[in-house]
């Protein structure tokens, strides 16, 4: 594994902590629509934080649809008891699973996932800059 890889992952593992710690402590002092809108975008945020863990190299985008339709997976499986009933047994399953299907989550899953992206395409795009050869002057 090289060191970029390494340091990527890294990267994944304490910005998904200091998402999950934002989310509780938005739950902790709000209610309503901000503790429920913030949640839904942080939730997607922390996935995407996965996709790139898993597959550190993966470009921006992709990394943006796979983490945007898994959270819709998840939000439409609660349209089944299944999420419901494995949430009763684990504090671990409600936190990934959730309860019960929300359309206004499915709206705010890709802002978070759409805000990492962004800052991923322009952190990639600043380091190619940086590592490319320059031209040579004539």
């Amino acid at each position: 594994m090289s060191s970029a890889a390494l340091w990527t992952r890294l990267l994944m593992v304490v910005t998904a902590a200091a998402l999950a710690g934002s989310a509780y402590a938005i739950r902790a002092v709000a209610d309503g629509a901000v503790d429920q809108y913030s949640g839904a975008a942080l939730s997607g945020a922390i996935v995407y934080t996965i996709v790139i863990f898993i597959r550190p190299r993966i470009s921006p985008l992709v990394a943006g649809i796979i983490a945007t339709g898994y959270c819709w997976f998840i939000e439409f499986a609660q349209l089944t008891p299944v999420p419901a009933a494995l949430s009763e047994r684990s504090w671990l399953l409600h936190q990934l699973l959730g309860m019960q299907f929300d359309l206004v989550d499915v709206v705010w899953y890709p802002v978070g996932v759409i805000a990492l992206a962004a800052v991923h395409w322009f952190l990639r795009a600043r380091t190619v800059r940086r590592t490319s050869p320059t031209p040579s002057e004539p």
